[in-house]
C-alpha cells in the first residue's frame, strides 16, 4: 500500500509542507515519485516518519534526528543522542528556573516599591567602588575586574545581574523555608555563591589563592551580616545573616581548613 503526501500528512497529523520539507533536507525520502510528480510512501517510510515525529516531540533538532536514524546501529545511536539531549534540556531547565526565581524576586521588589539593589553586589567591577577594591585587593584587582565588567555587552551585563538576583533570591528562599546554615541545601547554595565569586577576575577566588580567598569570603560574610545595604539586597536581614553563616560554615569545611 502507498500513500500520497496528502494522505500521509493527514494520517500523521502534520502538514504536507512538512513532508515536502523533510524530503528536501533528506530526512524522509519518498519511495517513488510518479510521472505526475506526486510523491508516494510505503510502510517502511511511514515507520520512519513515526520515528521522526517521536524524536521531534522531544525537541531534538532535525539534523540530529537524521544522524540517529541513518546510523548503522540506530538503537544505540538513539540512546546516546537522547542522553545528550536530556542533559541539554536539564541545563535549559536550570537556566529557566534561575530566570523564574529572578523574575519573582524582582517582581516582589517592584510590588514593595523598591528597585532591585544590584550595585552593592557588584563590588570589584563597578567604577563606584574603585577606592574600596584598590584598598582591599590592590590596583591590579580593580583593573582586571573593571575591564571584565565593562567589556561585557549590555545584554551580558543584564544576564549577569539576572543570575545574581536569582542567587540572592535563593538564599532568602532557603532561609524562609527553615533550612539551617549547615544543611545540604544551604551548603550547595554556598558552593554556587563561591562559584559566583570565582567568575570575577581580580578576586582571590578567581586566581585560586586559597588563603586570600578565605579572608575575602569571611570579610564579605561579615559585610552581609552587618551592612544594612546587604540586608536590603538579600531581601531581609535574616536572609543576609543566613547566607553569611552558611558561607562561614562552607569555609570551615573546606579540606585545607579541616583538622
Amino acid at each position: 500500500m502507498e500513500w500520497t503526501v496528502k494522505e500521509l500528512a493527514e494520517r500523521a497529523g502534520i502538514s504536507g509542507r512538512a513532508l515536502r520539507y523533510y524530503h528536501r533536507i533528506g530526512l524522509l525520502q519518498p519511495d517513488r515519485v510518479g510521472s505526475n510528480g506526486y510523491r508516494y510512501y510505503r510502510s517502511e517510510s511511514v515507520a520512519r516518519l513515526q520515528h521522526i515525529l517521536l524524536l521531534r516531540d522531544t525537541g531534538m533538532a532535525l539534523t540530529e534526528i537524521a544522524t540517529v536514524l541513518d546510523a548503522q546501529d540506530t538503537p544505540n545511536a538513539e540512546i546516546e543522542a537522547l542522553q545528550v539531549h536530556l542533559r541539554r534540556l536539564e541545563a535549559d531547565r536550570q537556566t529557566l528556573e534561575r530566570r523564574i526565581t529572578a523574575v519573582q524576586h524582582t517582581l516582589k521588589m517592584r510590588r514593595e516599591g523598591r528597585a532591585p539593589q544590584m550595585d552593592v553586589m557588584l563590588q570589584g567591577f563597578n567604577d563606584d567602588y574603585e577606592a574600596e577594591v584598590v584598598e582591599r585587593w590592590g590596583r591590579d584587582a580593580f583593573e582586571a575586574s573593571n575591564q571584565w565588567w565593562h567589556g561585557k555587552s549590555v545584554r551580558e551585563q543584564q544576564t549577569w545581574k539576572a543570575d545574581t538576583e536569582a542567587l540572592l533570591a535563593r538564599w532568602r528562599e532557603l532561609q524562609e523555608a527553615g533550612y539551617e546554615p549547615d544543611s545540604t541545601a544551604a551548603q550547595e547554595q554556598a558552593t554556587a555563591h563561591m562559584n559566583w565569586f570565582a567568575q570575577i577576575p581580580g578576586t582571590p577566588t578567581h586566581s585560586g589563592d586559597k588563603e586570600k580567598s578565605t579572608a575575602m569570603v569571611l570579610g564579605v560574610a561579615d559585610q552581609y551580616e552587618s551592612n544594612p545595604d546587604f540586608h536590603l539586597t538579600f531581601g531581609s536581614e535574616a536572609a543576609a545573616r543566613f547566607a553569611a553563616d552558611a558561607l562561614r560554615n562552607h569555609i570551615r569545611h573546606l579540606p585545607e581548613h579541616r583538622g
